[in-house]
């Protein structure tokens, strides 16, 4: 068996083409792992926004008690005035 000439553009042609496909096989994958990659960044995303939703409704939650409290607290050093006074 002898190698094929270089120079032969039958071999070349027939070199070209599995060039080709070897390319195309790693375009391919390449395309999927990017497709993937984007997919969980699609996810990531979503699970990014659902738990700034979720912060910020605990947050809006939590005022009103902040300010109960600090009535209360201010209700509670009022009462103890008057009672100081009362005397």
């Amino acid at each position: 068996m002898t190698e094929p000439d270089p120079n032969d553009p039958v071999a070349v042609a027939l070199e070209l083409e599995r060039l080709r496909g070897t390319l195309e096989a790693g375009f391919a994958r390449v395309d999927g792992s990017l497709a993937l990659l984007v997919q969980r960044s699609d996810q990531t995303d979503r699970q990014l926004a659902d738990h700034e939703a979720r912060l910020d409704d605990l947050e809006r939650a939590r005022w009103p008690l902040t300010s109960i409290l600090a009535v209360a607290a201010t209700m509670g050093v009022l009462l103890t005035a008057w009672e100081l006074v009362g005397r």
